[in-house]
Parts: C-alpha cells; sequence; structure tokens
C-alpha cells in the first residue's frame, strides 16, 4: 500500500529480510480516528444499503438519524439457501462444481472470498474443473473496475475477495436475464452480516433476476475464531444457521466495543486538551 509502513521499527526489520532498501524510520507527529475525523465537517451524510443494523451506533457517534429509502424497483433476487461441509476442500469441490454446472448452463457466477488466499484458492478449483475464469483480488487493482463491469457477461465465472469491484455496478450481458441473471456464490461467512449481504446484493439489482446462495464449511475462520467450543458440538447442516448467529454476534460485539473504546479515548483526550478550545 503506497505511503503506508509499520511502526515500531517493524517495516525496516520486514525489509531488510527480504534484502531490499532499508527506509529510515517515520515519527508519527499527529493521528486522528476515522469517527472524529468524519466529525469535524460541517455537513455530514451518506447512503449504503446496510445501515439499519449501525443506526444506534451512527446516532451515538455522529448524531445522525438513519431513513430508510424504499427499493427502485421490486426484488427479483433469490436466496437459495446454505450448503454445509465438513472441511475447506469439500467446500471448495463443491464450489468449484456449482460454478462449472452454471457455467454450463451459460449463466455468469460470481464466487466471493474473504481473502486474496482464499480467492487464489478457489481460482484452482475451478481452473481444474477446465473453466475459464478471472480471479480479481488485491493484485489486479488497477483493472478491478473492468473485471468487475464484464462478470455479467454470458458464462463468466468471476472470483473475487469481499471489497474487490465496490463501487461498480454489473450489468447483465445479452441474453444473461432469460437464464436468471447472475448468481452469487458466498464461500465464507463475515464477521459482520452487512457484509454477507453487501455481497449477495450484487446479483438482483435495480430490478434484474438473479439467485444467492452460500457454501460453507465448519473449520471456516469465523466459526473456529469466534465460536469454537459450539462449533466442535455443531456438526449438522440444520444447526448452521444458529452457528453463524453466534458467531456474527459475537464478533460485532467485539468490533463494537472497540470503536466504543476508541471513542471514549477521544473524549478522554478531548477533556485534557479543553484548555485549546474545542476539539471540532
Amino acid at each position: 500500500m503506497a505511503d503506508r509502513s509499520w511502526q515500531g521499527g517493524l517495516h525496516q526489520m520486514i525489509e531488510a529480510k527480504e534484502g531490499v532498501p532499508v527506509t529510515g524510520r517515520k515519527e508519527t507527529l499527529a493521528r486522528i480516528t476515522y469517527q472524529r475525523f468524519f466529525r469535524r465537517y460541517a455537513r455530514l451524510s451518506g447512503m449504503t444499503g446496510t445501515g439499519r443494523e449501525l443506526a444506534g451506533e451512527f446516532r451515538d457517534t455522529f448524531a445522525l438519524a438513519t431513513v430508510p429509502i424504499p427499493r427502485n424497483r421490486p426484488r427479483r433476487l433469490r436466496h437459495l439457501g446454505t450448503r454445509t461441509f465438513r472441511d475447506q476442500d469439500a467446500k471448495w469441490a463443491h464450489v468449484a462444481r456449482r460454478a462449472a454446472a452454471l457455467h454450463a448452463l451459460g449463466r455468469p457466477v460470481l464466487i466471493g472470498t474473504r481473502s486474496v488466499e482464499a480467492s487464489e484458492r478457489a481460482g484452482a478449483a475451478v481452473a481444474a474443473l477446465g473453466v475459464p475464469h478471472v480471479v480479481l483480488n488485491a493484485r489486479q487493482d488497477g483493472e478491478e473496475a473492468d473485471i468487475v463491469a464484464r462478470a455479467g457477461r454470458l458464462g463468466a465465472v468471476t472470483v473475487a475477495t469481499n471489497i474487490a469491484g465496490r463501487g461498480t455496478d454489473i450489468k447483465l450481458g445479452e441474453g444473461v436475464e432469460a437464464l436468471g441473471g447472475l448468481h452469487v456464490i458466498l464461500t465464507e461467512y463475515h464477521e459482520s452480516s452487512r457484509i454477507d449481504r453487501q455481497l449477495v446484493g450484487r446479483a438482483g439489482r435495480q430490478g434484474d433476476p438473479g439467485s444467492a446462495e452460500a457454501v460453507v464449511a465448519f473449520d471456516d475462520e469465523l466459526f473456529t475464531r469466534f465460536a469454537p467450543r459450539l462449533t466442535a458440538l455443531v456438526r449438522r447442516a440444520p444447526l448452521c444457521a444458529l452457528l453463524r448467529a453466534v458467531a456474527q454476534r459475537r464478533a460485532e460485539a467485539e468490533h463494537a466495543t472497540t470503536r466504543s473504546e476508541q471513542n471514549e479515548s477521544d473524549r478522554q483526550f478531548e477533556r485534557a486538551l479543553a484548555f485549546t478550545g474545542p476539539q471540532e
């Protein structure tokens, strides 16, 4: 990432390890949180399709109300449910088979992953079946908008990380609407259900037809990190919804606590500098 570096000599240690020129250490002169930065704007607003869950936090942090807006067109997105597998190998094999079957029908497929590593593993599984595809992750940032724009064409198979192509609408190619539109395969639940919905929402936009499904494994990071004991007990697909709800609730609570503590740290900092006048 351009103009970014680690602190405390860590960046220079990595540079030395990798045999590249060692840069000078940088000293932090000032810092500001995202919350405090945005509160400095005279006028602040935003739009998101997944803001309802954070309405309380928007109100407490930015004094902003969240107003729902009706859909522009009727929704035609179908969710086909969740398939659960015991381990990663079984999951990726099924994802590849689903992509191959839909590709044979001419439907475009978007396979969503959580990381670059997962995207490359998904790409390898699809390639093993001889299916032409494109892998989109942080290594193709220069052309990601063009790749995503082509993801709705007839027979296209695109593997992408969850943040790849944000802000680019996937337009359906000629003849795709009659086949059912874009199909999204979510390959792992995220720590926030909002990101799951953002990925699924890449299909069925603006009244277009589309479908989505989730293909997950019991050894996915969300389950093993935030609900390890429950994961060890739950090994049946019908209970996967419970496992997902518990794991995501714990993950979201942890992140919300971190943001709350950061806000309180900001307030303490402001009180300490109160003699200089208002900070915002």
